[in-house]
């Protein structure tokens, strides 16, 4: 059975599903953007785990429990901070998205929902990041097939819009919702 994919126009703190991944820091402990909404969400009890995993380097990704939010558990990694796309950053972005789906299965996290990776306050480039994201999962789904569900959730309609345009150009099928 495929994966179903859906498209998202919405807040990944309101998703039920199995995990969603948090665009952290290197610290984990917390910051702007989707990592400071989330720990926001879930309250002081994701901050105390995170303490415990002693960090996270780019490309990497742990899990913790959900605690407040609706997901089970939060999927931490670290995108690249855009440098002009001479430093890795195309690799280092693929292994958020590698690391993320292998520790999903390693947990039998049957559903997942990724905010737009790197795209923020790491100044990745959505035109860039998008076909990367969408590729990379692609990939990875048809070697590993027991994840059922796969949610890109974007936070603004001109992101959600690069998405589609990605999945479309790509052929993939996929159910687009608006909350």
């Amino acid at each position: 059975m495929a994966a179903k994919i859906t498209l998202i126009q919405g807040d990944i703190i309101h998703e039920k599903v199995d995990a969603i991944v948090n665009a952290a820091n290197i610290t984990l402990l917390g910051g702007g953007g989707v990592d400071g909404a989330i720990h926001k969400a879930a309250g002081p009890d994701l901050l105390a785990e995170c303490r415990t995993l002693g960090g996270c380097m780019t490309g990497e990704a742990k899990i913790t429990k959900g605690y407040k939010l609706e997901a089970r558990y939060v999927i931490h990694t670290v995108g690249p901070i855009w440098r002009g796309g001479y430093n890795n950053e195309q690799e280092l972005l693929e292994s958020c998205y590698t690391a993320s789906l292998e520790l999903a299965l390693a947990h039998d996290i049957k559903s997942i929902a990724f905010p737009a990776l790197a795209v923020g306050l790491h100044g990745f480039p959505i035109s860039r990041a998008t076909p990367i994201a969408v590729a990379t999962i692609q990939a990875f789904l048809k070697k590993n097939p027991p994840l059922e569900e796969i949610r890109f959730v974007c936070f603004t309609a001109s992101i959600a819009a690069v998405y589609d345009q990605e999945l479309r150009h790509r052929k993939i099928q996929f159910v687009r919702q608006q909350v």
